[in-house]
């Protein structure tokens, strides 16, 4: 598809006390305009996404429902594809999958679960992605890797979206975000988390110079097919205001940035909402993201955003 893209977006949501707030939550999402409703994967307070992701696309029509994302440690791919094939099927067709090789470190200490190196558990990722796949696609098939053996396995039910509902894999290195480029339809733009939490080092990882190298990974590595990938970005803060260099004063030495860097910050959006659409197109005209993403307590501040840009 030819660049630009068109801009969509998704909001990032947790949890609710009950299932009407819940799906009261999705109703808005999509009366607003947002195009998925996502959901990350944690052990912290929020609801388990599967079940929570069924609800949602229950209570709405063409609300998108997704991941940001499942870590692949916490369930074998198999006992997954089956899971997100359902969800495909019951939404109508209507679920993106996003996947990651997982990063916070609470969640590993409090679970139990060993977090392996870095190396180690993108590698098992990687064979995760192709057992998935292979569990997508027509018929039995085999798999056999450092991590994961299947022996003529067909993955039933199928999802509705074929070959497979699309794949997102984000990342802040180059390994992660090269494998993305090869594998996923949709390549999430991050900051790096290398100490497990979301601190000032990955603050620092998120810096517009490094999104440059970030997008310059993803085309090497997505060769022909590049044109054929949406890039996705998870925003942080979203501040409306109309004086924004105040804002911006005060908020760099939180990131450990200088105020110039927090104007270019990618995954930060402070000015008035005509300055922030501007920011948004010169953001995709530099860096081709169009898939834009907030946390669930900027959903309504946003909303004005999303009304005059999405779609465009």
């Amino acid at each position: 598809m030819p660049r630009p893209r068109p801009f969509r977006f998704g909001v990032q949501l947790h949890g609710a006390a009950s299932a009407a707030e819940w799906a009261a939550s999705a109703r808005r999402a999509e009366e607003l305009g947002y195009s998925t409703l996502f959901m990350p994967d944690h052990f912290s307070d929020q609801l388990a996404p599967v079940p929570a992701l069924m609800a949602a696309a229950d209570a709405t029509t063409d609300l998108h429902v997704g991941t940001l994302v499942f870590d692949n440690d916490y369930k074998h791919p198999v006992v997954l594809a089956k899971e997100c094939a359902t969800l495909d099927l019951l939404s109508g067709g209507r679920f993106e999958l996003g996947l990651g090789a997982g990063w916070m470190s609470s969640d590993y200490e409090q679970s139990g679960i060993v977090q392996d190196p870095p190396k180690v558990r993108v590698d098992r990722m990687v064979e995760g992605i192709a057992v998935l796949k292979g569990a997508f696609a027509e018929g039995p098939f085999d798999f056999s890797g450092d991590h994961y053996a299947v022996t003529g396995y067909d993955g039933l039910p199928k999802p509705t979206q074929r070959p497979h509902p699309p794949l997102l894999i984000g990342g802040g290195g180059k390994r992660v975000l090269s494998i993305a480029g090869r594998e996923a339809d949709i390549v999430g733009i991050n900051p790096s988390i290398p100490n497990g939490a979301v601190d000032t080092d990955a603050a620092l990882s998120g810096r517009a110079e490094l999104t440059d190298q970030k997008v310059a990974w993803v085309r090497a590595a997505a060769g022909e097919r590049y044109d054929d990938l949406e890039l996705n970005m998870l925003v942080f803060y979203c501040i409306v205001t109309d004086d924004r260099d105040q804002v911006v004063e005060e908020m760099a030495p939180l990131f450990g940035l200088t105020p110039d860097q927090v104007g270019d910050y990618p995954h930060v959006w402070v000015g008035t909402v005509d300055q922030i659409c501007e920011d948004l197109e010169a953001r995709r005209d530099r860096w081709d993201v169009s898939y834009l993403s907030v946390q669930g307590d900027a959903m309504e501040t946003m909303a004005p955003v999303v009304a005059r840009l999405a779609g465009t």
